[in-house]
């Protein structure tokens, strides 16, 4: 009976877990992983770091860590990327984590938009660790020993490949994206069985409205950033929309994640969370934080999100003098503006 209740728990396990990847609130903050078209929209190099943590009050919180860099090229009109993420989950250990390579490739189709489409390939190792767990029969000979319950033998670490591509297409005012995560179904199952990855599609738009009534070199530039991401994987789907407010160096955003228009199968309406959103964008430095009230039934038992976000964006190189200017990157309106970069 024991054994049967072990493989089952692991098995229910597995499937919430692979359910649905990590979410950050700052989507825009972790580019790559938002979609690898995002791959090189940057003046040259790029480097980010986040991490985020739900659920603190909880007595093991899920703990995500991602970093990034990438480059763009401008004498090959590519951008080139990696990015290395480790989410953990529970009091088990149990770990997934991801090494991936970017590409993108930009295509300026007028003067003013560009078509950036991006692949991903990716490497992924998904399990736990079997001497965090303690069974039945290991506290009854007590010292901490160890289960020799046969099923936990089937529990294990498992590793895959991972492939993605997606697009984005902009100008230096609005911005249109989708990617798809996931094509190849890796198979992520700690139990040596078949559990397929389940696909994952992104939708994203979002648009930079300057409140400088025209002013093309302000002292200090105000702007509006509406923007939205759909996300769907499996039978979990996902809206966050939402408006960041910015007087250079400072920004601040209002953000709702859930389903209005879509209700629960007791009646009420799908909810997840407020996210309160704040920013500071130095001259290479981009520092953010975000915080996540719950509104779903889990309210604030379990203590919300706290997130952070650290971009950092340089040049190691002037611009070949050989390139030619449509070749040239057009700048993203993401959510900063620097002199000389988007004039």
């Amino acid at each position: 009976m024991m054994r049967s209740g072990i493989i089952i728990f692991f098995i229910i396990l597995a499937k919430i877990a692979g359910a649905q990847d990590p979410q950050f609130s700052q989507y825009y903050q972790a580019p790559l992983y938002l979609n690898p078209g995002f791959t090189g929209i940057t003046p040259q190099q790029r480097l980010v770091v986040n991490n985020r943590i739900q659920w603190p009050n909880l007595p093991q919180a899920f703990n995500t860590f991602m970093a990034s860099y990438d480059i763009w090229v401008d004498e090959l009109r590519s951008g080139f990327g990696i990015i290395a993420s480790t989410d953990k989950m529970g009091s088990a250990g149990w770990r997934t984590s991801t090494l991936g390579f970017n590409y993108s490739y930009k295509v300026r189709l007028t003067e003013k938009l560009v078509f950036s489409p991006g692949l991903y390939f990716g490497y992924g190792i998904n399990g736990l660790d079997r001497t965090k767990l303690i069974m039945g029969d290991g506290l009854q000979y007590g010292n901490g020993a160890q289960s020799l319950d046969p099923a936990l033998n089937k529990l294990g670490n498992n590793q895959y490949f991972d492939f993605g591509s997606g697009f984005v297409l902009y100008s230096k005012i609005w911005w249109l994206g989708a990617a798809f995560s996931h094509m190849n179904r890796p198979n992520v199952s700690v139990l040596n069985e078949t559990d397929p990855l389940y696909m994952k599609t992104t939708i994203h738009a979002g648009a930079r409205l300057s409140l400088n009534n025209g002013l093309r070199s302000p002292n200090r530039a105000s702007y509006l950033t509406p923007s939205f991401v759909y996300q769907q994987q499996g039978g979990i789907s996902q809206l966050a929309l939402g408006l960041n407010y910015h007087v250079d160096p400072v920004s601040i955003g209002f953000w709702y994640r859930g389903k209005p228009f879509q209700k629960t199968v007791i009646g009420s309406t799908q909810q997840d969370a407020i996210i309160f959103m704040l920013g500071l964008y130095l001259k290479d430095f981009t520092v953010g934080y975000s915080y996540d009230f719950t509104i779903s039934p889990l309210a604030t038992s379990a203590g919300g999100a706290h997130e952070l976000s650290i971009v950092y964006e340089f040049s190691a190189k002037p611009l070949h003098r050989g390139v030619k200017k449509r070749n040239r990157l057009i700048p993203c309106p993401t959510f900063n503006s620097k002199p000389g970069f988007w004039n």
